[in-house]
């Protein structure tokens, strides 16, 4: 058997290194780590809400005020629109989920008709692509005019409004400061919310009921940044922090609020020359403060403030007098999104009511954790006790990388600050079974090789290479169930899956990478004349 490189040597066991030492913290209470020094590892493995316990909430969000606030500003829009371009109607109003309306002068409808339509927008998809209008517009010979949200421009509402709703939540909850709390979709019109460790659900509750501050406002372009951090900061600025990655770190802004969230109607991704863009649109009221504004400040910063953070800071081009307006810059399709999401996050787009609540107690969250432990260790006791009484001298080493299986599943786990469920703990114990049968399909055609006549070290050298396209499919096919697990699953399926697909992983290493590395160092140190397999 071939000499082992001393680089195979530093790379093998400095991996397994690395994952003792990140494996450590998890022996040790958090409040103990916070004393050592911020060079040595103090990472954990995060418990999940079954293990940590804390507070389930399942909300429903109420989709159909949204629909029946989008048709109210549209009733304000044409109104307006109507009057301005003198056309007489009567009966303007909201009914049965419609915007209806009738023309006192039927010979007037077209010019009508072409007037709503300047408010009907094109949709547009997240790959950039044109879609259907956004109402549905019927018309009679007689100047009755009925206008509804299409099919298309009420999904992409109730999409919008569902997204808008998880930022928000998102945001409130990120405040408690838990580690991993889970907020996602629920079906059409449902958030799930769980936060690890919160055993109070009036808290999370009471930060759902929280509405964002948003607010428009001018950039101190005569200040000085780097004063303003030292503390000098100008009479009438104030210094907030951005969260534009294009941009400064800080902006000086003026103190006083040029335009009020509350008066932004709409905020929406769309395309402009090819590009990525943000599309804003403000209330009456907004309207009439934003292009004054903007009419007295061309060429100056205007700065879009979320929760105290500059979430974007455009310069003004021109006056904007028409209330709308588009933020431009290097956005991807992604980024708009998520701008114009933020943008909207303001306040809750719809009213959120909880349909199911409870709090799961610590102490169910450790009962859980003990059986997850006895599991472990009784299929690790049981799977070593075969082993070492079936594969003798060969079946300690598969047990000494089987150990070594377990710590790098537990060292990765820290080091990612991956959130460990009783799933998650279903697939360690999974894993323990797995990690064997590698080795198990080396160890038999080792037997195979010895008993056909083959010396030591040619029994071993086949053993491991002709064994290994059997265990790479094996464990290629288990992965690719790992991976469908976590991309259409959720929540304790995907803790399932990221500990079953590690766990895949580090077998592979340990199996054929440690355990052959150690039966060669062994082997140049024993020299048997049998394999004690």
């Amino acid at each position: 058997m071939r000499r082992v490189p001393l680089w195979r040597l530093i790379v093998v066991f400095g991996i397994c290194a690395v994952g003792l030492i990140a494996s450590l913290p998890n022996l040790f209470p958090r409040a103990a780590l916070e004393d050592l020094p911020g060079w040595l590892p103090t990472r954990q493995i995060n418990l999940g809400l079954d293990l940590q316990g804390g507070s389930h909430l399942l909300l429903e969000v109420g989709v159909a005020s949204v629909v029946q606030e989008r048709l109210e500003t549209l009733e304000s829009d044409i109104r307006l629109a109507l009057r301005r371009a003198r056309i007489g109607y009567r009966g303007l109003e909201v009914r049965n989920g419609a915007l209806v309306l009738a023309l006192t002068e039927p010979g007037q409808l077209e010019a009508a008709l072409a007037e709503i339509q300047e408010f009907n927008t094109r949709l547009t998809t997240n790959i950039g692509a044109i879609g259907d209008r956004e109402f549905d517009v019927e018309s009679s010979a007689n100047g009755r005019i009925t206008i509804a949200l299409s099919q298309e421009g009420n999904d992409a509402l109730v999409l919008s409004t569902l997204s808008q709703s998880l930022e928000v939540v998102r945001r409130r909850i990120d405040e408690i400061g838990t580690r991993e709390p889970t907020i996602q979709r629920q079906g059409l019109d449902r958030i799930l919310v769980q936060v690890p460790g919160e055993q109070n659900p009036e808290n999370v509750k009471n930060l759902l009921g929280q509405t964002a501050k948003l607010s428009f406002h001018m950039v101190d372009l005569d200040a000085n940044i780097e004063d303003a951090i030292n503390g000098r900061v100008p009479a009438g600025s104030m210094l907030v922090e951005s969260l534009d990655d294009q941009g400064p770190s800080h902006y000086v802004v003026r103190s006083r609020v040029d335009v009020s969230g509350e008066n932004l109607v709409d905020a929406q991704p769309q395309f402009q020359d090819n590009q990525p863009v943000v599309s804003f649109r403000f209330d009456s009221v907004g309207a009439r403060q934003f292009g004054q504004i903007t009419q007295d400040n061309v060429g100056d910063l205007f700065a879009i403030v979320l929760d105290d953070n500059v979430i974007s800071a455009p310069r003004i081009r021109e006056p904007i007098l028409g209330g709308s307006g588009v933020i431009s810059g290097n956005f991807t399709v992604e980024s708009a999104n998520q701008l114009a999401i933020l943008l909207r996050a303001g306040a809750l787009p719809a009213p959120l009511t909880i349909i199911e609540e409870r709090t799961v107690g610590p102490d169910l969250g450790a009962d859980s954790i003990r059986a997850g432990e006895i599991a472990s260790i009784i299929a690790l006791v049981i799977v070593a006790l075969f082993m070492a009484a079936y594969y003798r001298t060969f079946g300690l080493f598969a047990n000494i990388a089987l150990l070594m299986n377990i710590v790098l599943i537990i060292g990765i786990l820290s080091l990612i600050q991956a959130t460990l469920t009783l799933p998650g703990i279903a697939g360690i114990v999974l894993t323990i079974g797995m990690a064997v049968d590698a080795n198990v399909l080396i160890f038999e055609r080792i037997r195979e090789e010895t008993r056909a006549g083959r010396t030591p070290i040619s029994a071993v050298e086949t053993g491991f290479g002709q064994a290994m396209r059997a265990i790479i499919d094996a464990n290629v096919t288990t992965l690719i169930a790992a991976i469908c697990l976590y991309q259409f699953g959720s929540g304790p399926i995907k803790g399932f899956a990221v500990t079953l697909a590690i766990g895949i992983a580090t077998s592979m290493f340990t199996a054929i990478v440690l355990s052959k590395l150690v039966i060669t160092l062994w082997y140049r140190r024993s020299r048997p004349k049998v394999l004690p397999v």
